[in-house]
């Protein structure tokens, strides 16, 4: 076994009581520093956080209020189109009345036109009948001048032109008989078409009538829009308000948070000076309640790298593998949980070593190995049952196979002085926190720093 205590003698005695005094007040400075530092560690995530938090509803309401602008421009636009759609359908409204009127005077205009037509033709028929009787006439005559001779040779050429006259008339007053015949068909469909018209004009009341509905819905519609304009422009004030309220919140917790982390360094700044008086304590060769555990936890540091060359040698697995930090994720684990291709050694050969070192003293919370990267493979067994739903319950029980890569386990798996004392603050779940002491000594295997045997313990 390593020893570290030299022998006192009765000479130095009282200088080892007061060393002894100094390292145990050390001791009480850490483990208050460990709960300031733990504490203060924690109002910085949550600092953190709602940093987070604010930044991203800065980032919201600055959405929110480009959001409300472009509505703000939408409904303004909106409001402009429903004015002009209003205007075009009163415009078209107003030809609709034109063109019911027009078709109405059409209609009126045709049935006078008709009523002309009719005399026309009646004019043309009495003409007609004229013009008859006329040929008559001269064909009378024509006969006459015939039976008179030479004397009613003159009578005669008087009477063929009127005879030519009156055929003229007959033909003209036929023609004009035909063409009102066929004005009175075109006019009768004309009149149809202006009946239509008429029933057009009805029905383009009725439009008007929807549409003056219309036009008072649009109204409303138009009042909406501008509602929703003035909301929105409102909003976008409110908003931005809102924005400038949290712009300065958030630089509020900046400075807070800088402020915490300014003192979260201090304190452990002061932290580290009482662990290092405790470790100078032990150092120097004064018999302390830590010695016992020091010297223990280095010899099964030892025998932990040689358990490991063993295997080595026995060809369990190479050099490469033994140093593997290629740490795969456990699937659906929650904490998460990793193996690594030394994994199933260290299940294999830790716990005969790990186990007894639970029975040293009652203060004594957990002793596992750690790589140089904080990932602890193989738990004592009260500490690696398999995981459940609860995450927060796996915290508490599954602490194998997981990643400690917090400033503690960091240091006690990089730590290649003989030995490392830590004072901290452990996370045990449910908000639960346990101070402790973490003392470590460093694993070699074949001259390479594989990492620290932790090893916890009460105050």
């Amino acid at each position: 076994m390593n020893q570290i205590a030299a022998p006192v003698s009765p000479a130095t005695q009282d200088a080892g009581e007061f060393i002894n005094q100094i390292a145990t007040r050390a001791a009480g400075l850490g483990r208050e520093m460990a709960a300031i530092f733990g504490a203060l560690d924690d109002v910085t995530k949550v600092s953190t956080r709602q940093g987070e938090t604010f930044s991203k509803l800065e980032h919201d309401i600055a959405e929110f209020a480009r959001s409300n602008g472009a509505i703000d421009s939408d409904a303004r636009n909106a409001e402009q189109v429903a004015q002009k759609a209003r205007d075009a359908v009163e415009g078209a409204l107003a030809g609709t009345r034109g063109l019911a009127q027009a078709v109405e005077r059409v209609e009126t205009g045709l049935d006078a036109v008709m009523k002309v037509l009719k005399q026309v033709s009646t004019a043309a028929a009495e003409i007609e009948q004229i013009a008859f009787q006329t040929r008559i006439v001269a064909f009378n005559a024509s006969v006459e001048a015939v039976r008179a001779g030479e004397r009613g040779r003159g009578f005669a050429v008087v009477a063929e032109a009127v005879k030519e006259l009156a055929q003229k008339v007959q033909d003209s007053s036929q023609q004009i008989k035909s063409t009102v015949i066929e004005l009175g068909t075109r006019i009768d469909q004309l009149a149809t078409d202006a009946d239509a018209g008429t029933g057009r004009n009805a029905a383009a009341e009725a439009v008007d009538r929807a549409i003056d509905t219309f036009r008072t819905a649009f109204g409303e519609v138009e009042q909406t829009i501008k509602g929703i304009a003035g909301s929105a422009g409102a909003n976008t004030a409110v908003g931005e308000a809102a924005r400038a309220a949290v712009v300065e919140l958030s630089g509020e917790l900046k400075e807070a948070n800088h402020s915490v982390k300014v003192a979260s360094s201090r304190a452990e700044s002061l932290l580290a000076l009482s662990e290092a008086m405790v470790e100078l304590t032990a150092q120097s060769g004064i018999v302390t309640e830590d010695t016992p555990f020091i010297e223990r936890v280095i010899e099964v540091a030892d025998r932990i790298g040689a358990l490991f060359e063993d295997a080595l040698m026995r060809g369990d697995l190479t050099l490469e593998q033994m140093f593997d930090d290629h740490y795969r994720p456990v699937p659906g684990s929650n904490p998460q949980q990793f193996v690594t291709d030394f994994t199933e050694l260290t299940d294999r050969l830790l716990p005969p070593l790990q186990e007894p070192m639970l029975t040293l003293s009652d203060k004594v919370v957990f002793c596992a190995a750690v790589d140089r990267n904080g990932y602890l493979p193989t738990h004592n067994r009260k500490f690696s049952r398999p995981q459940g739903r609860d995450p927060a319950w796996n915290m508490a029980n599954s602490r194998n196979r997981r990643m400690f890569n917090d400033r503690t386990g960091l240091a006690a798996g990089g730590n290649q002085q003989r030995f490392l004392l830590q004072m901290y603050r452990r996370e045990m779940g449910n908000g639960n926190f346990v101070l402790m002491k973490d003392l470590s000594a460093p694993i070699w295997v074949r001259g390479r720093h594989w990492g620290g045997l932790r090893f916890a313990y009460s105050f």
